[in-house]
């Protein structure tokens, strides 16, 4: 059984709390547990989480992790180099997988965001460009009404990752990812995750 707290988060069978979404669905709850706003700084893991934030677009993210690894079977574990060289032989037969989300321009999107996080690779490369628009603060909500959607950072990292070719990179989607890999630690103080990463204190 569970109990509401009066922050908005629910206090589960083994006395931690977590948000809603992540109170009851064991693949919720082990991925807010043990993995949301964890570092991800390797390029291929970064990769990935670009592709996902942008297929979870109008979706929910449950939706996304439920189909997380047919994902990674469709798409050759998300390797930039394998994605860049996908043609349109490649978008008819992801249009055809039922396990991943059939969507012409997202699929689309993604093969053209490996053929950009390669170009990046003459440079500072895509996490190092990501994760150079780290805040020099977090936010520290007590309610999840003061958790952002997004931030002047998460604007100027989609205005920079457009300009870099990118698509499907919005100022929201990309705040989402900040806090997926970690850059932003918007974990309630009350989590039993707040601060977890190391990258921000409690």
């Amino acid at each position: 059984m569970t109990n509401d707290l009066l922050d908005g988060a629910v206090l589960g069978d083994d006395g931690l709390a977590r948000p809603v979404w992540a109170a009851t669905d064991p693949l919720l709850r082990d991925y807010y547990d043990t993995e949301r706003g964890m570092p991800v700084t390797d390029e291929r893991g970064v990769f990935e989480r670009v592709s996902l934030e942008a297929f979870q677009a109008g979706l929910s993210w449950a939706t996304i992790l439920r189909k997380r690894p047919a994902f990674r079977a469709a798409f050759d574990d998300f390797d930039p180099d394998v994605v860049a060289g996908y043609d349109e032989r490649d978008v008819e037969r992801l249009l055809g997988d039922a396990g991943i989300v059939r969507n012409r321009q997202k699929i689309v999107a993604t093969i053209g965001n490996a053929r950009a996080t390669i170009a990046l690779r003459e440079e500072m490369g895509l996490s190092a460009l990501i994760w150079s628009f780290k805040p020099e603060a977090t936010p520290t909500p007590t309610d999840f009404s003061q958790v952002p959607t997004s931030s002047p950072e998460s604007v100027a990292l989609s205005k920079e990752l457009r300009r870099r070719g990118f698509s499907f990179v919005g100022p929201t989607t990309m705040y989402a990812l900040m806090e997926a890999i970690g850059i932003v630690d918007t974990h309630l103080m009350s989590s039993h995750r707040r601060g977890t990463s190391g990258v921000w204190p409690a």
